[in-house]
């Protein structure tokens, strides 16, 4: 049987989804090799986990990711929410160099999407980051076009600013913001959060973990310098050590420091 996680309404015309969903970015890029009979796995254990949103983009893995998602998850097309992303350039040798807002470049890039995954629709689709010389109008726009004729389901934005979203939300509903935010990364507290609750749009939270910082490895010191600078040098030292103090309130409550930060 099946457990039951919670279920949230991502803004006010938004899907219902998971409370924990699954980014698969991992699966083809930035974080070092992985074997796709592992990842498929993965995204099949999450399945019967009750997680029923997945999280991907064209620029992870350069449509593997894409590709990979569709094949563990066929079949399975009418359970599931797709989240998407598209609108960050690379070259053939995986080099990120800008970003792209175009409306063109949105459609042209949702139809590639939608062949990679075998699918003929994407739940929420949203530009990657905003592209300075495009206005989000424009943008918005063209994901509203995409919405009209079945395309597309919900706009999402990620990673913008509160006055970007308002303005995307003068031209179709924004369901939710994807942004980095948890107890280590507290920014979108001050101007983000607010702006998000007076527009009724939903956050959805990356790097709940702060890229592993938030674990046990950390509490037992095991965990390794990365480029990053919260895991590299004294930044590494007086994070773990705050790591450590979540620690001790986790282990009152029986949990893992991991399962405290996420709640």
């Amino acid at each position: 049987m099946r457990c039951r996680l919670q279920r949230r309404k991502l803004g006010l015309t938004g899907p219902e989804v998971s409370a924990i969903g699954l980014g698969c970015m991992g699966m083809s890029d930035f974080y070092g090799p992985a074997d796709d009979g592992e990842s498929i796995t993965t995204i099949h254990a999450a399945f019967d986990a009750d997680i029923n949103i997945f999280d991907t983009a064209d620029f992870y893995g350069m449509g593997h990711n894409e590709m990979l998602l569709g094949r563990a998850l066929k079949g399975k097309r009418d359970q599931v929410v797709i989240s998407g992303k598209a609108g960050k350039s690379r070259g053939p040798d995986g080099v990120l160099f800008g970003f792209d807002g175009r409306p063109a470049t949105v459609k042209n890039s949702l139809a590639y999407s939608l062949k990679r995954l075998g699918m003929d629709y994407i739940d929420v689709y949203r530009p990657t980051r905003l592209d300075p010389p495009v206005p989000i109008e424009e943008t918005a726009g063209a994901v509203a076009d995409l919405i009209k004729v079945g395309n597309v389901r919900h706009l999402g934005l990620s990673e913008m600013p509160a006055e970007t979203v308002q303005r995307a939300h003068t031209v179709t509903p924004v369901t939710d913001l994807q942004i980095e935010y948890g107890l280590l990364t507290r920014g979108p507290e001050k101007n983000i959060l607010p702006s998000l609750r007076e527009l009724e749009v939903s956050v959805t939270a990356y790097g709940v973990l702060s890229r592993g910082l938030i674990s046990t490895a950390a509490v037992e010191g095991q965990l390794e310098e990365q480029p990053a600078p919260r895991l590299s040098g004294d930044n590494l030292k007086k994070n773990v050590e705050l790591v450590r103090t979540l620690a001790e309130i986790a282990k009152g409550r029986g949990i893992t420091v991991a399962q405290l930060a996420i709640a």
